[in-house]
């Protein structure tokens, strides 16, 4: 700190003066003060006013809206201290842990109150797009587990495995609520979440399992109808404007799949890429390896131009999951968000965003 210039105190504003120009309190000052994110110009020594010069003002605006996104203080410091580039990577992630709380929570909320009122609770009913629902069915459906299907490779054998004794995992789960409808497959080595938005609502929200096959067969009807009505209560019923079907529900728990989301960090890597592109170059062999550096994706001596932000890396996939993910996107263009060789891979198509998909890598 510095003791007080006389001479340039006209230049000056006090505590109370600043923090009503920049919309903190002075309490609030004096704490940002005691924490070295926000120092006083000056101080006097005398009496030990605080005094604020205006090119203050910036940052501690700053400051005010980053707390107001709650955002912890070590990690306010890196923002205001850091490149703006690696300043925006700290919020976007803040944001993607806030994002993901607050669907926990919501979740957790309308758990609780379905058991609160589960003597007068209703049925959840929403009305969708029939061509919206059976293109998210199409972009689900093929992350389900595929019990009895001749296994492929390593993961798709145990994948199959596993719904012997985990049925779920051969399911679609779709959660009915007044601002979303979601629909999730996953068989443990990739995830597929597809949201969608409903044109109407009633009820009490909930969640029902339905065999992954029962959907897809539904798919074709779904598209040719304008909306179809949901209802799901022991079964789910299919209402559309002509003929109503029902499908039979699972009885079962289903993995904690918002756990995987909301343990992602921020990726190290970025890769945007043409979707056919890479399709193209995938290959037959089992296992495929993926080398990326700033400016493509190579796989052997084939490589295609990619937009890559981050670290370079070379990553390994099991071919077919792979291409399944690809072929489920939408648009021209998909994004990869790697975060390590060993972690799940991140994959978002531009042109549909409420679709994501989560695959496994293959250890090299």
């Amino acid at each position: 700190m510095k003791v007080l210039d006389r001479g340039v105190v006209d230049d000056l504003v006090s505590i109370s003066a600043f923090a009503r120009r920049v919309g903190l309190t002075p309490s609030a000052l004096r704490f940002y003060d005691d924490c070295g994110v926000l120092r006083p110009a000056v101080v006097d020594e005398g009496n030990g006013y605080r005094y604020y010069a205006p090119d203050q003002e910036p940052r501690a605006r700053l400051l005010r809206d980053l707390r107001e996104i709650d955002l912890p203080l070590p990690e306010v410091r890196r923002v205001l201290d850091g490149e703006p580039a690696a300043a925006a990577a700290v919020v976007e992630a803040h944001l993607r842990t806030v994002e993901q709380k607050a669907v926990s929570t919501r979740q957790a909320a309308h758990r609780i109150l379905a058991g609160l009122s589960s003597t007068t609770a209703k049925s959840p009913q929403v009305t969708l797009g029939g061509p919206e629902l059976a293109s998210a069915i199409r972009q689900v459906t093929p992350s389900a587990a595929r019990p009895g299907a001749e296994a492929t490779d390593q993961q798709n054998a145990a994948s199959a495995a596993d719904a012997d004794w985990l049925p779920a995992l051969s399911c679609v789960r779709i959660e009915l609520s007044e601002t979303e409808v979601t629909l999730v497959a996953t068989d443990r080595y990739r995830l597929a979440v597809r949201k969608l938005h409903p044109q109407s609502f009633e009820g009490t929200p909930g969640a029902i399992l339905i065999p992954a096959p029962a959907l897809t067969e539904l798919s074709r009807w779904l598209a040719a109808a304008d909306t179809v009505t949901l209802e799901a209560g022991a079964e789910l019923t299919l209402t559309t404007a002509g003929d109503t079907r029902v499908l039979a529900a699972l009885d079962a728990e289903y993995p904690a799949y918002q756990t995987i989301l909301e343990g992602l960090e921020p990726p190290a890597c970025r890769v945007l890429v043409d979707r056919a592109g890479l399709a193209d170059i995938l290959g037959t062999d089992e296992v495929v390896a993926l080398s990326i550096d700033q400016q493509s994706v190579a796989v052997g001596k084939e490589r295609i131009d990619a937009i890559t932000t981050g670290t370079p890396i070379r990553i390994g996939f099991t071919t077919r999951l792979l291409a399944e993910a690809l072929a489920t996107g939408v648009g021209p263009d998909v994004l990869l968000e790697i975060h390590a060789p060993d972690r799940p891979v991140v994959i978002r198509s531009a042109d549909q965003g409420t679709f994501t998909t989560l695959v496994m890598p293959n250890r090299l």
